[in-house]
């Protein structure tokens, strides 16, 4: 429990058996995996087509081991999914929980791609022919010393990233455990142009409806942590 404590107060994410571990087999099925992307790069401006329906496009950035997907996905056939990671560790189990999900409501697995990408890098990836009409940036790294803020998913430099490709009135979705990553989160939003049309304190308290739940969420929760949680939304014409 003490190790726990202090991980969670140094990453604000991982902790214990929730590492990142090597996995010898995760590669092999990913390479084979119909629905993983290695060179992103290749497909700018492709990736509505990558799809077989011409669907609103969900983005999630930082999407771990899949739960978010997992959950929300098979839910949803008429929005297209992409899930963005960079380590192939948590993108295999992602794989693997997702045709698990899939197979339980009895769906063909048709609206996802697993994405191998660094995130600070999407902007070499996706353009404006690659609208989204959602971005989930759920529990990332806080990253909070002063000197590494700008490694963070909502930073500025980020933020204007996403304007590139998200729709008008596209929405940031996004949640922490971080109290002061939350703080700056709204100020960088603020200072970027997005408008945050909600928000709270305490998600589960609020009682926000179709929320899906994620493995970080779950962790905290357990540990009676609040999570926060905003929609933001960007409208370049207004």
């Amino acid at each position: 429990k003490r190790e726990m404590d202090r991980c969670l107060q140094k990453r604000g994410r991982f902790t214990g058996s929730m590492r990142m571990r090597y996995k010898p087999w995760a590669t092999k099925e990913l390479n084979a995996c119909p629905f993983f992307i290695r060179h992103a790069e290749e497909y700018l401006g492709k990736w509505h087509d990558l799809f077989p329906r011409h669907q609103p496009i969900e983005l999630e950035l930082g999407c771990g081991k899949g739960f978010f997907l997992a959950g929300a996905a098979p839910m949803n056939p008429q929005v297209n999914f992409i899930g963005i990671d960079l380590k192939d560790t948590v993108l295999g189990p992602a794989k693997r929980n997702l045709e698990v999900a899939f197979a339980q409501a009895g769906r063909e697995l048709d609206n996802v791609l697993l994405v191998a990408m660094n995130i600070e890098r999407i902007s070499e990836c996706m353009g404006p022919d690659d609208t989204v009409q959602r971005i989930d940036i759920n529990f990332c790294n806080p990253w909070p010393k002063h000197k590494h803020h700008k490694r963070r998913l909502t930073y500025p430099r980020q933020l204007e990233n996403y304007k590139k490709i998200l729709e008008t009135d596209g929405e940031i979705f996004f949640k922490t455990d971080d109290d002061g990553l939350f703080a700056d989160t709204l100020g960088y939003l603020s200072e970027c142009g997005f408008t945050v049309t909600d928000k709270t304190y305490d998600l589960h308290g609020d009682n926000w409806p179709n929320n899906v739940m994620t493995e970080h969420e779950i962790m905290f929760l357990k540990k009676g942590v609040k999570i926060k949680a905003l929609k933001a939304v960007y409208c370049p014409d207004k």
